[in-house]
C-alpha cells in the first residue's frame, strides 16, 4: 500500500506550506476513469472513497460490497495504468448513517460490520463517522453530544483495528478521520442563508475527549493514526445554490490548525461547486483535505443531457436510427423510485422536476446503474461516437468548443463526456498545488 501524501499534509501546512490533496467520493466509472487518467499524466496522489450509502456489506445503493468496491477501483486504475501506489482507497461517513432509524445497538453493529469489513477489503482511510443521533437517542438535535460521538468512534475503531492484516500493520494503515459535526452526505443546503463554521473550542474539546478514550481503551496506536478531523468552514450546496467559502468568518478556525496534533489536517466536505479562488483559499487556510463528488457527477450529467439533445438534433428525423431517449428514461425512472430524492426535493416543489434532473446535489448520480438507463447510454455514446458537428458541440457543450475547434479535442461522445469533468476535477488538483506540470 505504501506511503501516501496524506500523513504529509498536516504537517507542511504547519510549516507555512499551503499544500492540500483530493478526495474524490463517487463511485461513477467516468469520474473515476477521468480522475485516474488527468491524475496519472501529471503524478497526483489521488483517494478514491465510497459512502456508507453507496457501499456497504448489504450492496449499497450501487450494489457493491466493501471488496466489490476495491476490486472496481484497482481495476479501473490497471485500465488507465495509474500507479496503485499512489492509490488510496478509503471509505466516507463510516458509522450508523444507513441505519440511524434503528436502535443504537442494532445500527453500531451493522457499522461495526462495514467498517471491519471496509479495513479487510484494503481500505487505507477511514472516516468514523458517528456524529447522527440514533434511533433511541433524544429526538431534536442534529448532533448528538461529543462524547457520545466519541465513544462510538472508540467503537467502531476498535472494529477496525481488530480486522488490520499484517501488511495493513507493517505499512501503518488504516489512517482515520474523525469529526463531531460531519455534513450529511451529499450536500445540505435548503435555502440560501449562512451555513454555521466550527467554532474552534468545539474542536478542541473533541479533541480531548478522543484522545483520552482512544488511550484508555488501548488504542494509541490507532490515535497516532488519525490523520483529519471534519470541520465546517461554512460551505455547502443545495438543489439550486450554494454558500462560497468567507475566509473572515473561518478565521478562528483556519488559525487552530497550527494546534492540531500528530499529522493531523482539516478535511472538508461539501466542497462542491466552490469557485477556484475559494478553492485555493480553503488550501492556503488549511482546510487542506478538500472532499467533492458531486460536482462531478453533476458534470458527467451535463455532458450526458448535451450529447442527448446533438442526437436529437442529428437523429430525429431520420429513419432506422433508434434514439437514446435518455432524458425520458431518466425521468420516468426518477419518477418510478424517488427513494433517493424525495427527502432532498419535495414533490410539491414546483421547480422539483427541474431540481431533481438538473439540481447541484446531483439526485440522477443514484440511478446510472440502472439497467435501462445503462442500455439508453450504451445507446446514446454508440449514435455518437463519429465525429460530431462542431457547431452543435458549441450550442450544447461549449465549454469544450475551443478545443474541438482546435483539433485537440476529439468532437466524438467519449472525449467530450471525459472532458467535462476534467475541466470540474483540475480546480481541485489546482487548489492543492498538484496541477504543475
Amino acid at each position: 500500500m505504501g506511503d501516501h501524501l496524506l500523513n504529509d499534509i498536516g504537517p507542511m501546512q504547519r510549516r507555512g506550506i499551503a499544500a492540500g490533496v483530493v478526495s474524490i467520493c463517487s463511485s461513477e466509472s467516468h469520474v473515476i476513469e477521468t480522475a485516474m487518467q488527468t491524475a496519472g499524466r501529471r503524478n497526483i496522489f489521488l483517494i478514491i472513497e465510497s459512502t456508507c450509502n453507496q457501499v456497504n456489506q448489504f450492496g449499497g445503493y450501487v450494489g457493491m460490497t466493501p471488496s466489490d468496491f476495491t476490486s472496481y477501483i484497482h481495476g479501473i486504475a490497471r485500465k488507465t495504468g495509474y500507479p496503485e501506489a499512489m492509490l488510496l482507497i478509503g471509505g466516507d461517513h463510516l458509522g450508523p448513517y444507513p441505519w440511524r432509524r434503528e436502535p443504537a445497538h442494532s445500527a453500531m453493529e451493522k457499522a461495526k460490520t462495514l467498517v471491519g469489513d471496509c479495513v479487510r477489503a484494503g481500505y487505507g482511510k477511514i472516516h468514523l463517522d458517528c456524529g447522527m443521533p440514533l434511533g433511541d437517542d433524544p429526538a431534536g438535535a442534529a448532533f448528538v453530544d461529543p462524547e457520545t460521538s466519541a465513544r462510538r468512534s472508540v467503537t467502531l475503531c476498535r472494529a477496525a483495528e481488530a480486522a488490520r492484516s499484517e501488511a495493513q500493520r507493517s505499512s501503518g494503515f488504516p489512517l482515520y478521520v474523525i469529526g463531531a459535526e460531519a455534513p450529511i452526505p451529499g450536500g445540505s443546503l435548503s435555502a440560501p442563508g449562512t451555513v454555521p463554521v466550527t467554532e474552534s473550542e468545539e474542536i478542541e474539546r473533541f479533541l480531548d475527549i478522543c484522545r483520552k478514550m482512544f488511550h484508555r481503551e488501548g488504542l494509541g496506536d490507532a490515535w497516532d493514526r488519525v490523520a483529519a478531523i471534519v470541520v465546517q468552514p461554512g460551505i455547502d450546496f443545495g438543489p439550486d445554490g450554494f454558500v462560497q467559502y468567507d475566509p473572515g468568518r473561518a478565521a478562528r478556525l483556519s488559525a487552530y490548525h497550527q494546534n492540531l496534533p500528530g499529522k493531523m489536517t482539516y478535511e472538508i466536505h461539501s466542497t462542491d461547486f466552490q469557485m477556484q479562488s475559494s478553492l485555493s483559499k480553503l488550501v492556503s487556510d488549511h482546510f487542506a483535505l478538500l472532499k467533492t463528488g458531486p460536482v462531478l457527477s453533476f458534470a458527467f450529467r451535463e455532458a450526458i443531457f448535451g450529447l442527448a439533445r446533438i442526437e436529437e438534433e442529428l437523429f430525429a428525423r431520420k429513419r432506422g436510427i433508434r434514439l437514446s431517449g435518455i432524458m425520458d428514461v431518466i425521468d420516468r425512472e426518477m419518477t418510478a423510485y424517488p427513494e433517493h430524492w424525495h427527502f432532498h426535493i419535495s414533490p410539491d416543489d414546483e421547480n422539483a422536476r427541474i431540481h431533481r434532473l438538473y439540481g447541484f446535489m446531483d439526485r440522477v448520480r443514484y440511478y446510472w446503474k440502472n439497467p435501462d438507463i445503462q442500455m439508453a447510454l450504451r445507446t446514446l455514446k454508440a449514435n455518437l461516437e463519429t465525429p460530431l458537428p462542431l457547431c452543435l458541440v458549441s450550442q450544447y457543450l461549449p465549454e469544450s468548443f475551443e478545443d474541438a475547434a482546435a483539433g485537440t479535442l476529439p468532437a466524438k461522445a467519449s472525449f467530450l463526456i471525459q472532458n467535462r469533468i476534467t475541466r470540474s476535477l483540475t480546480p481541485y488538483f489546482t487548489a492543492c498545488g498538484q496541477d504543475r506540470q
